[in-house]
């Protein structure tokens, strides 16, 4: 029988206890949000929304091509050109989804002859771009300069090393200038995912890279996504300019994927404005992200301390997780699980967001129902 197999692999995922399923949310939904990435509290912000809205009013609903043919609007251009300001870089290129800028970006930056140092605990959409890319992968040590540079010293030709800037899973941050230094003494390239980084870290929320005093520099390159902190969709790459371009005539998820949706891109754009006016939610999410480990840690549950907005508490197994998730809906809290394969430690966890628009009521509620509802 045709994809028969499939009921085997539904079978194990059953037994294993790592059985996914889709949970369509109301647009009005009571619970208390400590699961998405909404790390400033945007994607409802009226600014934001009728950014999107005028986007589609003038724009329309999609941008009806590819961006080499008539996927670029003046809106994309106009997103680039400030995002790139706002986070120090030359130029910046706009993509469907962060995803796939991280695609573009390895497998660009990776081509045949060369060498891709990755991170062990990277991102999924880092990992595939590896093995998507021509140049040839070497996995390290989860956060180690030595390690890096190790691996950099076993290869002569073109090399980039590329790692998360603060990692998805526990929240922890990687080391950029060690990093950063061990590139410069090979002369190979950085490339890092400031996904979880921007509007977080760095001065008014520019982003990992820009605190490490790394932005603008000629072998830094950074991938975001606009799907986080600017509460909108898509991704983007920044760096030199001659990168930028590099990746314009070369990055196939770029040359042949529709463009950013106009209303994404409003979206964005105006969220970046807003974030630009109010640099205090920035810090505001890091207080909370403090606040929320400190209280877990005091009511005796294991929880990671957060480098930015991540705050990631220890489970004792995969169906654990599940329903002490599953406990906290029903107590009115929504919480991330994750599990195996999504963590590569295959250490089972809750992930919970802080945004910086939780007020301390809320920040106490969450802790209690999480304390209450644990295994």
């Amino acid at each position: 029988m045709a994809f028969g197999w499939i009921d085997e692999q539904a079978e194990l995922r059953r037994r294993a206890g790592l059985v996914r399923t889709l949970r369509p949310r109301p647009a009005d939904s009571p619970l208390l949000d400590l699961a998405s990435n909404d790390y400033l509290g945007l994607a409802h912000h009226p600014e934001v929304t009728e950014g999107a809205a005028g986007a589609a009013r003038t724009w329309g609903g999609g941008s009806t091509g590819s961006r080499l043919v008539t996927g670029t609007t003046e809106l994309h251009t106009e997103l680039e050109r400030e995002l790139a300001e706002f986070c120090g870089f030359e130029a910046a290129l706009v993509f469907s989804s962060g995803y796939a800028a991280n695609l573009a970006a390895v497998t660009t930056l990776g081509p045949h002859g060369s060498l891709i140092v990755s991170d062990a605990l990277n991102h999924a959409s880092l990992i595939d771009g590896c093995r998507l890319a021509r140049g040839a992968t070497q996995v390290v040590g989860h956060a180690d300069p030595d390690a890096v540079r190790k691996a950099l010293g076993t290869h002569e030709g073109p090399a980039v090393v590329v790692s998360d800037t603060v990692f998805s899973v526990d929240g922890d941050a990687a080391p950029l200038a060690a990093l950063a230094a061990a590139c410069r003494e090979r002369g190979a390239g950085l490339l890092v995912d400031d996904a979880h980084g921007l509007g977080v870290l760095g001065d008014g929320g520019r982003g990992a890279p820009y605190a490490a005093g790394l932005s603008g520099a000629e072998d830094v390159v950074v991938t975001a996504t606009l799907s986080k902190s600017l509460g909108s969709q898509g991704g983007a790459v920044l760096g030199p300019a001659r990168v930028i371009d590099h990746l314009v005539n070369a990055a196939r998820t770029f040359i042949f994927d529709t463009g950013l949706a106009p209303a994404a891109a409003g979206a964005a754009l105006a969220a970046l404005r807003l974030l630009r006016r109010e640099p205090g939610r920035a810090v505001r999410a890091r207080e909370v992200a403090a606040e929320l480990h400190a209280r877990l840690t005091a009511a005796g549950l294991e929880a990671v301390r957060p480098d930015a907005a991540v705050v990631s508490v220890r489970a004792s197994s995969p169906e654990g997780a599940v329903r002490w998730a599953a406990d906290c809906r029903t107590a009115g809290l929504a919480v991330g699980c994750f599990r195996p394969p999504s963590v590569p430690d295959g250490i089972s966890r809750l992930r919970l967001t802080a945004r910086a628009d939780l007020s301390g009521a809320e920040i106490e509620r969450a802790v209690q129902v999480i304390g209450e509802t644990r295994p």
